[in-house]
């Protein structure tokens, strides 16, 4: 038989107790399970209630631990269950602590999915495909993913990843309307967007490029084509080989051959 002989509290946390059994140390509980149980002075415990107390006070530890992390930002389910996991809390115990969490409304994956989402979109401005694997990265049911992502509308993808196309057409204004689009391209199936998605926005983006323009860019990329061809080939391969590449930068056929007729003249001089 063993009685509880002392209860002290704790110096360095206050919701703590310290319970003594026939005059020594055994175990420590919170506040809550002190209540919970019952436990005063002179109390007679089994082993088996000793068992249930400690077991009790260790899921009000995960609980507590898990509170603390959830203090800093919203977190999923699996987020909660890995970092008790690190800690060093048993599976068992650790349902037990989200069950709590979630009944008292501290964890709920729908909500979080929800702003999760909403924040991907305002700060990332990412496509479905890549929030999803933001939500399978959080351990999110994909039912529920599937159900979140149904809410991100055709129309509000289309006009974030047009903002996405206006930004790439801005800091490439020293490209061809071809690279630019395959940028734009680039850009939005990296940031998650499907192919339908880039395709119509890579046909309602209009880049315009003037004669001078034209002169310029022609004259800068064809110029790097020139010297990095240059030293392998000569003469008639050397023109093939820098018209194919400037044409598939998307230069038109009547610019490129300005070009090989101006490098031409200036290698004759």
């Amino acid at each position: 038989m063993q009685v509880i002989t002392k209860i002290g509290r704790q110096k360095n946390n206050q919701q703590r107790y310290n319970i003594y059994l026939n005059e020594k140390y055994s175990f420590a509980v919170d506040e809550g399970t002190l209540i919970k149980f019952g436990l005063q002075k002179g109390k007679v415990l089994e082993q088996m209630e000793i068992d249930e107390i400690q077991y009790e006070d260790e899921i009000a530890k995960a609980f507590n631990k898990a509170l603390n992390f959830l203090s800093f930002q919203m977190r999923s389910k699996h987020e909660v269950k890995t970092k008790l996991l690190q800690l060093g809390y048993g599976e068992a115990v650790i349902q037990e602590a989200i069950h709590k969490l979630t009944g008292l409304g501290f964890l709920n994956d729908e909500s979080y999915s929800k702003a999760l989402l909403e924040t991907r979109k305002r700060t990332a401005k990412k496509g479905p495909a890549a929030i999803r694997q933001d939500f399978i990265k959080k351990g999110i049911d994909k039912e529920l993913q599937q159900q979140v992502l149904g809410t991100f509308s055709h129309d509000e993808q289309l006009k974030i990843a047009m903002e996405l196309a206006e930004k790439a057409i801005r800091s490439n204004e020293n490209k061809t309307p071809t690279q630019v689009k395959q940028k734009i391209q680039d850009v939005l199936l990296r940031k998650g967007y499907s192919y339908s998605i880039v395709t119509e926005i890579v046909e309602q983006v209009k880049i315009e490029r003037h004669d001078d323009d034209w002169g310029l860019l022609i004259e800068s990329q064809g110029d790097k084509l020139w010297r990095k061809y240059g030293t392998k080939l000569t003469g008639f391969e050397l023109h093939q080989k820098v018209k194919q590449a400037l044409y598939q930068k998307g230069f038109p056929i009547d610019k490129i051959k300005e070009y090989i007729e101006q490098k031409e003249q200036h290698q004759n001089e």
